[in-house]
C-alpha cells in the first residue's frame, strides 16, 4: 500500500503519515486557523490530498472495515484504526514489547481525538493474545 500511495502522490503518503497541514495563519506570533474564504490554491491542494488518501483508503478496504472507519475525518486516522483493528501479537514478541506497540497507536489516536474505553482496550489486549496465552 506504501509503494501504491507513494507512486500516486509522494505528498499523499506524508499526508498519511503525518497529519494533513491544516491552513493556519499567523497575527501578532500567534498562529490560528485560516477561515475558509481566505484559503489560497496551496491550502485547497493541502485539503485535497486529505480526501485522495481517505477515497484510496476507502477502496481498498472491505465492507467490514469500512464500517469501523466511514466516520474518520483524516487519512491519518483510518490507518490507525487499522491498525487498532488488525493489531496481535506478533511470534516471539515479548508481552512488553506488544503493550508498547499497542500504547503508541492508542496515544497516537487519542491525539487525533478518537478513544476508547479501558473495558474496550483491555478486551482488545486479550483477542489479540496467542492460544498459547490461555491458560494463563
Amino acid at each position: 500500500m506504501t509503494i501504491f500511495l507513494q507512486s500516486l502522490d509522494y505528498q499523499l503518503w506524508h499526508t498519511i503519515v503525518n497529519g494533513p497541514k491544516m491552513p493556519t495563519r499567523t497575527i501578532d506570533g500567534v498562529a490560528s486557523p485560516k477561515p475558509k474564504n481566505e484559503y489560497n490554491d496551496n491550502d485547497f491542494r493541502m485539503l485535497q490530498l486529505n480526501s485522495k488518501a481517505k477515497h484510496v483508503l476507502f477502496c481498498a478496504i472491505g465492507p467490514n472495515e469500512f464500517n469501523r472507519i466511514s466516520s474518520c475525518d483524516l487519512a491519518k486516522e483510518i490507518m490507525l484504526v487499522h491498525e487498532y483493528e488488525l493489531f496481535v501479537m506478533h511470534d516471539n514478541e515479548c508481552i512488553s514489547d506488544m503493550f508498547s506497540r499497542f500504547t503508541t497507536i492508542i496515544k497516537s489516536l487519542k491525539n487525533l481525538g478518537k478513544s476508547y474505553s479501558n473495558q474496550e482496550l483491555v478486551r482488545k489486549i486479550l483477542r489479540c493474545l496467542p492460544k498459547s496465552w490461555t491458560p494463563k
